[in-house]
């Protein structure tokens, strides 16, 4: 019986240390063994957001811990495995660094090939982890820094069909929490708040609603909450405007998803079957219950990671790794971090859309 691969998979592209194993069963699915997550948000809270030196810093005292940790559990030892692989982009450079020198010097030591990943491909291959998924299909990414809709048509094989053309959702969701007085990492909160107001009370922007395919935009729906929130008497009027913040980004992401769902048909020539969607904004129920009753009304299977691969995580990298490994697509080890990687560089998500990045 052929041996199975081994993959170990990195990720500090933020602020989160994060180490997997990953290997298949006797009929090539993936098997999670180990799916380790070290999470930074007491280093930040008191800052509000992100700090890169804190993070870096966190990453360096953490990362050979939650390495030994991954493969501790997994049940495997260091010489089992037979790949490493690193992201190498988009994010905090400093602390992209990090877990990409710690994934070449492992490499390096035991002689095994190292697979520099594209943390956006990660969040794309996501759903092969708990689903039996082939290509074609379409993805909806939405995290706190890249909200996309992707044809993938295959492993490196991407078009961006839409972007933000400003702010990611995710921040959207956090900037709001922070206008109305939630603590970071606030954006998960800003759903139980609106659970207690009123969606119908505050009638709020939909930037480029009307135009630019299925492009996005968030900058103008943050800045009018920053101004309506001046008013705010009270803790009802709190609730009130997180309820309709979180109904007008269904509104945009349901129009905005029909517009992709046909882009999407157009682009493949062939009916959308299955639509996947991702990122640490995927687990906001209320947008997954919006978008399940979209596909039901256009007979679309929909697709979700579990709530734990929803958000950065390690067991996504090692299942890019996976598929390259199968295809022998090693990198170098003088690969470099790449903080502004794109899946598609072509970005023919652009076209017609009167705007320029």
């Amino acid at each position: 019986m052929n041996k199975k691969p081994i993959i170990l998979g990195i990720e500090s592209s933020c602020d989160e240390t994060a180490a997997s194993i990953i290997s298949e069963n006797k009929d090539g699915v993936p098997l999670i063994l180990s799916n380790i997550i070290s999470s930074q948000e007491n280093v930040h809270k008191e800052f509000g957001g992100v700090v890169p030196e804190l993070a870096a810093r966190s990453h360096i005292e953490k990362i050979d811990l939650i390495v030994d940790k991954a493969i501790k559990v997994s049940g495997k030892k260091i010489n089992d495995i037979d790949a490493i692989a690193s992201t190498a982009g988009p994010g905090l450079i400093v602390c992209l660094s990090v877990g990409l020198s710690f994934g070449k010097t492992l490499a390096l030591a035991l002689n095994k090939p190292f697979i520099a990943v594209n943390h956006l491909e990660g969040h794309a291959l996501s759903p092969k982890l708990n689903s039996n998924l082939d290509y074609p299909y379409l993805l909806l990414l939405i995290s706190g820094g890249h909200s996309q809709y992707l044809s993938v048509k295959g492993l490196g094989k991407y078009e961006r069909l839409g972007t933000t053309i400003d702010d990611a959702l995710g921040e959207a969701f956090d900037k709001t929490a922070k206008i109305l007085g939630v603590e970071f990492p606030g954006g998960p909160q800003i759903e139980v708040l609106a659970s207690k107001g009123n969606p119908d009370k505050y009638e709020l922007p939909k930037p480029i609603f009307h135009k630019g395919g299925c492009n996005l935009s968030f900058a103008g729906l943050k800045t009018a909450i920053l101004r309506t929130s001046k008013n705010l008497k009270n803790n009802q009027d709190v609730y009130d405007l997180a309820a309709s913040f979180q109904k007008t980004v269904e509104d945009i992401l349901y129009k905005k998803t029909r517009i992709a769902f046909e882009q999407f048909e157009k682009s493949n020539k062939k009916k959308l079957s299955k639509f996947v969607v991702a990122g640490g904004v995927a687990a906001n129920k209320k947008i997954r219950e919006m978008l399940i009753n979209l596909c039901k009304e256009k007979n679309v299977v929909p697709i979700f990671p579990s709530k734990e691969l929803c958000g950065d995580n390690a067991a996504m990298i090692a299942m890019v790794g996976l598929e390259k490994f199968k295809l022998k697509r090693f990198s170098n080890l003088d690969h470099k971090a790449i903080p502004r990687w794109q899946l598609d560089e072509n970005a023919s998500y652009m076209k017609g859309a009167g705007v320029k990045l």
